[in-house]
């Protein structure tokens, strides 16, 4: 009976085309999160195992925050980042995933509400799943229907908590919302915004600092996410914050309690990244000249300013196709299937990084036009 449910379950999403599989990383990299290329770095890599053992730290932290898991390497790490980042304290968590369970599972209680723009990460869906606060959608980056839910919801509820929750750079689009005018919004209705910051850090901003620094609208944040394992090369995340919120999620976030602390080894990988990503200037320079060629060639738009680029091929059948083709031709290309995105919005998701040259860039878009046209006249035939 247990069997065949299971059975029955990854059948259907085979007759879906949505299987998943677990796939090694193989040919020219458009896929990865390595936006700067840190994690394959091998001189920077080098530098962190010497001074991991300079500094003699262990590979396992023993067990949760609360219990074993604290030691001192962790709180310099956190006033660093604080620092790096303008709050007044930061908070660290063994995975972006679990940064934003808790944030959405912890903060907003029974009674309060949660307005999200609906392409929000699945982890902050899943904090919201965890919380008894009432929460609602706002299409995407429409900041004119957020505001008239801010509006019509303080009319009926003048003093009820309500908390706005956005991400600076979207990850299946790689667009951002206008942060000014929705810190504005928030201001003016009293919301309290909180923004994940994953795909920002490191990329945008003078010094990698992320979208809400460099729009100057840091203090207007009631949290903000940073997250490890993208541009920095690494792995875990910080709730950014103040000291209050610091001491709060100590106290209430269940992600944090019950998980085991990052170990050492680790944090010194993040802290030698926060170290070097605001020196790395030609690298973000380049990137976003990257995302210029491939506009331009694709005839896109889009005018990201991240690394992320996308294409939309309707179907996942098609996309699945349009990927094994690129694949094919040694580019490391994945799908992004129904229902990790709506029906009809499956698309390729091209992530740009500091390592790719512009001839690699080039040649990906020319495969990847003669794949379109050659499918737009296959469907003109069949009509």
């Amino acid at each position: 009976m247990y069997t065949a449910y299971l059975q029955r379950f990854l059948a259907e999403k085979k007759a879906q085309q949505a299987y998943r599989e677990l796939r090694l990383a193989q040919g020219i990299d458009f896929c990865s999160n390595d936006y700067l290329g840190l994690a394959r770095d091998k001189v920077f890599q080098l530098h962190i195992t010497e001074w991991i053992a300079a500094h003699h730290l262990g590979h396992g932290s023993t067990g949760s925050r609360l219990l074993s898991g604290a030691y001192a390497l962790l709180d310099e790490v956190e006033q660093y980042i604080a620092q790096f980042h303008q709050a007044p304290a930061a908070l660290i968590f063994s995975s972006g995933y679990m940064a934003n369970l808790a944030l959405m599972s912890a903060i907003p209680q029974r009674g309060d509400l949660v307005l999200y723009d609906q392409f929000i990460h699945a982890s902050l869906r899943d904090g919201l799943r965890m919380s008894f606060a009432r929460h609602r959608a706002f299409t995407h980056n429409d900041l004119h229907q957020l505001e008239e839910l801010l509006r019509k919801e303080r009319a009926h509820h003048p003093h009820q908590r309500i908390f706005v929750v956005a991400e600076s750079i979207y990850s299946m689009d790689g667009d951002q919302p206008d942060l000014v005018q929705l810190t504005s919004i928030c201001e003016q209705y009293e919301a309290a915004l909180l923004i994940d910051e994953a795909h920002a850090v490191g990329v945008i901003g003078p010094k990698g600092e992320g979208l809400v620094q460099s729009m100057g609208v840091t203090e207007k944040c009631f949290a903000r996410v940073v997250t490890f394992g993208k541009a920095l090369g690494a792995h875990g995340a910080a709730i950014l914050g103040s000291e209050l919120l610091r001491q709060y999620l100590i106290n209430t976030a269940r992600p944090l309690i019950y998980s085991t602390a990052l170990p050492p080894a680790s944090l010194a990988a993040v802290y030698l990244a926060y170290q070097q990503i605001p020196e790395m200037h030609n690298q973000r320079r380049y990137l976003q000249y990257l995302a210029a060629c491939w506009q331009q060639h694709m005839q896109a738009h889009s005018q990201s300013i991240s690394p992320i680029q996308v294409v939309r091929i309707p179907g996942n059948a098609r996309v699945k196709a349009c990927a094994q083709h690129l694949q094919a031709a040694g580019f490391d290309v994945r799908p992004i299937l129904h229902p990790t995105v709506p029906a009809g919005e499956e698309r390729l998701r091209i992530v740009l990084h500091s390592f790719n040259t512009e001839q690699e860039v080039m040649a990906l878009a020319q495969k990847l036009t003669e794949w379109l046209n050659a499918a737009h006249q296959d469907d003109t035939g069949k009509r």
